[in-house]
Parts: C-alpha cells; structure tokens; sequence
C-alpha cells in the first residue's frame, strides 16, 4: 500500500528525522507501522523542536515540503494565495500516486485537500476531523466549508471521516472515533484516589487565551477561599503542565494575588511525568472555548480524575452529561469585578458566568462518595479507550477496502 498523508501540522527537521508534536506523533506512529511506502506531505520549518515534540518512529518515508499558509492578515493573506496553486500541484500529484489518503483537518492545507480529493472518487481515503464536529458549533467559514465538503457524499467519495462524538443526522460516511494515550496493562496499576483535602486540579495543555487559563486559576482562587464546617479554608491546589503565550501573564496575575502557594506551573513534561501527576491528582479542568478530542480530560479520567469542563463538542458525551464530572455553566451574564491599573476590566467568577459553577464543585467537594462514584465512572469509561482497541480500529479503517 503506497499511504499518503496529508496535514498542517508543523514538522522539524533534525539529522533526516521528522519532528512535530507529540499526541500528534503518537497516533501517527500507529497509523503508519502497516503501510509498505509512506508519504508525508506538511510544511516543515527551520527550528529546534522542544520538550513536548517527538519524532516518529518509521524512517523510511518521503518527505514533501509545503509551505505553512495562513489569512489571519491581509499580508498573509496575499503571500498565501501566491502559494495555494504550488500546494495544489503538490497534493494533486500526491493523490494521484497514493493507494490511500489520509487527510487531517480542520485547517487551512486542510481545505485544499478537501477540494483536491474530489477528483479522487474511486481512491480509499481516510479524514481525521480532529476538531469539533458539533453541527451547531460557531465556527470559522474556512472549518464550516471542509465539514460541509466532507459531509456531502457526491464530493467525498470511497472516504471514511473520523470524528469525535456521536452526532445524530450525519452523512453515511462520517464514523464516530476516538483516540487513546495509554495501555491495557497500565489499568491494572491505577489506584483506586482517596477524596480528602488537600484536592489537586490539573490543567494540561498549551497556555492559550481560548483554553482559559486566566479563568481556571480564577475559579480555583474562589475554591480555596470557601470555608467549611470547621471554619477552616479548604485546601486546593492548581498545577499547570503545559506552556504557551499566556503563560507569563498568568505569572503576573498569580504573584498580583498572592496565589503561589495554590498555583503551581510545571511546563512541558514527559508523559510519564503526567502520568504520576494524573495519579495523584483529584480533578482535571479544562474550560476551553473549543476543542476536538480533549485529550487531557479523557487522559486525566483514565486515572480516575473527576473531569470539569466547558461543555464543547464530544465533553457532554465524555461525562454523559454531567454524571462523570463537572460540565461547566455558561450562559449566566458576567459582571465587571474592579478595573485593574490600565483602566481594564477585570471579570469576577463568582458573580454571574462561574457562580453556578462553584456551588456545583462545593457540593461536590462536600460529598467524599460521591466523588469516589463519579471518580470510578471517568475511570471506567475511558478504560476502554486503550492504544490495543485503537491500534485495532485503525487497522480495521485501512484494511477495510
């Protein structure tokens, strides 16, 4: 089988050796250990890759550059539609000496593929759609336009679309997946978790505007100043594995508020760093504005964190809508708290948006069983999701031809 594959995923080039980003490398890893020739089709750019990138596995594939495109400005915009038709000769030709293609989308090369495959009708083709495929989703045009060619079947021929959830009313082609992180032997070696204070909540993943750091650290803030029964204020802890943009104005906030002994920053960290971290930690938090498959959550249920997240694309699935974790409310209207020292507003969580939000994890935080229930009920759903049943689901897909 020659495999193509297809993304706009970023790669680094290290002494022959492929670089990119690591969940990303990890499934693609699986993906690509059955194929005889492999072709990997992505822009690769000219810097050292760090701590959370891996390389794959497989050496003997083709590499073809294409150059990264992107319409945030109208600068970018006009370099971008000088390149589009050098990408589509390069998909194009791709396609046509492929047995298989592999597409993943959303995102803008992934528009382009979309439009390329079209004359592709009679080859096998696979689609991971690693965003939110939630039909009722506000999202951009560009996203909009690749779910609506990949949804029709007269454009998206002999194609199998991955996506995360289960969506009523779809096309034939469009196949609820998944993804997974761990092993079936590492189930037996989760621990059953202990709900006593002091509760740690881990946030995982890029320290970007549209994940919230700033309001998770907020919400945490607001934990830690209820007080219980015995008048004593409840111990709870923040620790932030990831890295990004936003990362030093959420130092700056944290030191502002006097938040340090609450709210720790770890950086980028090797799996089993975050598996330890995983292990001893009570919550996983995530309240994103969007997402595909929140990896962090479903890694972070596996072993047994209770989930609380914003209720975007598959989470309402993931935590069968509220009986395994916390969905976070979102449709109470904020309310200005102070203004800062630039005449900037600054947004309480407890009055309006968060208010809600924080009696649910205090009557949660109250009930010790009834946080082990929903802590056992995380665990067992996302037990299922191991690399063997993945590695044999994608096996199936491209074998089933």
């Amino acid at each position: 089988m020659k495999f193509s594959l297809i993304t706009y995923i970023a790669h680094k080039k290290v002494k022959e050796i492929h670089y990119s980003y690591g969940p990303y490398i990890r499934e693609m890893n699986i993906w690509l250990k059955y194929p005889q020739y492999v072709t990997i089709v992505a822009p690769e750019i000219n810097t050292s890759p760090v701590d959370n990138e891996n390389p794959y596995k497989r050496r003997d594939y083709a590499f073809k550059n294409i150059p990264a495109i992107s319409f945030i400005s109208f600068k970018d915009a006009m370099l971008s539609l000088v390149k589009i038709p050098e990408i589509m000769v390069m998909l194009f030709k791709t396609m046509k000496e492929s047995d298989h293609i592999h597409l993943r989308c959303p995102g803008n090369i992934g528009v382009l593929g979309c439009i390329c495959q079209i004359f592709f009708p009679t080859k096998p083709k696979t689609v991971k759609y690693a965003g939110n495929w939630d039909p009722q989703a506000i999202q951009p045009l560009t996203y909009k336009l690749q779910k609506w060619i990949l949804s029709n079947t007269f454009l998206t021929q002999n194609t199998q679309i991955l996506v995360y959830g289960e969506w009523p009313g779809q096309s034939e082609n469009v196949k609820p997946f998944f993804t997974a992180s761990f092993s079936e032997t590492e189930i037996e070696r989760v621990k059953k978790k202990e709900f006593a204070a002091p509760f740690i909540f881990l946030f995982v993943g890029n320290l970007v505007e549209g994940k919230r750091p700033l309001e998770t650290i907020q919400l945490i803030e607001e934990l830690k100043n209820i007080r219980r029964s015995t008048d004593q204020k409840l111990p709870a802890r923040l620790e932030f594995y990831g890295d990004g943009p936003a990362k030093q104005k959420l130092e700056e906030y944290v030191t502002k508020n006097k938040l340090e002994r609450i709210v720790i920053f770890k950086g980028n960290r090797p799996l089993e760093e975050l598996k330890a971290a995983y292990q001893k930690a009570h919550f996983v938090i995530l309240p994103s504005r969007s997402e595909g498959w929140p990896k962090a959550i479903a890694e972070g249920m596996f072993f047994g964190c209770i989930p609380i997240a914003t209720p975007v694309s598959c989470v309402p699935w993931m935590l069968n809508y509220g009986s395994r974790g916390i969905l976070l409310d979102e449709h109470k209207n904020q309310e200005p708290r102070t203004k800062n020292q630039d005449g900037e507003k600054e947004w309480s969580v407890v009055s309006g948006q968060w208010s809600e939000n924080i009696k649910k994890i205090k009557e949660l935080l109250a009930d010790p069983e009834r946080m082990k229930r929903m802590s056992e009920a995380a665990k067992k759903w996302s037990q299922q999701y191991t690399l063997e049943r993945f590695e044999e689901a994608i096996k199936g897909i491209l074998y089933k031809n």
